[in-house]
């Protein structure tokens, strides 16, 4: 499985980070999960393109994951690609309809396929997936990925969401700030340490950074670290890892 963060930013974009979006490609099989703002771009630099990304997996819908939605549908159709799947949690349906309510030219230009998903095991895209009900603003999902991935999608870190992860290759979680930001929603490095502190999981990616991180790296790990012994580092856009 090869996993590519293609944006690791959050709603206040650096111009190294752009927002959320992680693709996911295992024996020919391509998967988006989220589409924030620059994750279209992204996608080119990638090499992989917008043509081959058919299906994209939200993980909620707040507008840094989901800004590049429909300007990906415009770019597949002016491509010439005739479809989309687009997955996630409840309400996804009322959000893409929204979307092509207002843009109504797109309403007609590709097929559109709607599917909302639960906490429990569905398939998408050729992938088996296991989603958990995460600790957010709005009703968010976690995603795992058999043994080889499991992204936190935007949550608190919390006992739950440890566990849903804890054998994972690779866990890329939420870290959206330092330790002397006070905030809900997300986690500081040293909560979320606290949380990790014990498991077992391959490596952790953090993102979904916010630009308070910059430069702060450092003492970030250090935080993580008094707690959690295990390899945790920074992701970059446009980094890929390799898992089997």
């Amino acid at each position: 499985m090869r996993i590519t963060f293609l944006g690791t930013g959050s709603a206040m974009p650096t111009g190294e980070r752009f927002q959320t979006g992680i693709l996911v490609q295992e024996d020919g099989r391509t998967l988006l999960i989220d589409c924030g703002a620059g994750v279209l771009q992204r996608l080119q630099q990638s090499g992989v393109g917008y043509e081959n990304v058919s299906t994209v997996l939200l993980t909620h819908h707040h507008l840094d994951h989901v800004a590049d939605l429909l300007p990906l549908m415009k770019a597949r159709w002016l491509a010439g690609e005739d479809h989309l799947e687009i997955v996630g949690p409840q309400g996804t349906k009322a959000l893409v309809d929204d979307l092509l309510d207002v843009y109504e030219y797109m309403q007609d230009k590709l097929e559109v396929q709607v599917r909302e998903v639960v906490p429990g095991e569905f398939t998408v895209a050729g992938f088996d997936v296991s989603a958990y009900e995460t600790r957010h603003s709005v009703p968010c999902l976690a995603y795992r990925f058999g043994d080889l991935f499991t992204f936190s999608g935007d949550s608190e870190a919390f006992a739950g969401l440890a566990n849903f992860a804890e054998g994972s290759a690779i866990f890329a979680h939420d870290c959206s700030f330092p330790d002397d930001v006070d905030v809900s929603n997300h986690p500081t490095p040293d909560a979320l340490g606290r949380e990790l502190a014990g498991r077992e999981l391959g490596r952790v990616y953090l993102t979904h950074l916010y630009p308070h991180t910059e430069g702060r790296h450092d003492e970030m790990l250090e935080s993580i670290t008094a707690h959690y012994d295990g390899d945790v580092r920074f992701a970059e856009d446009l980094q890929t890892v390799s898992v089997e």
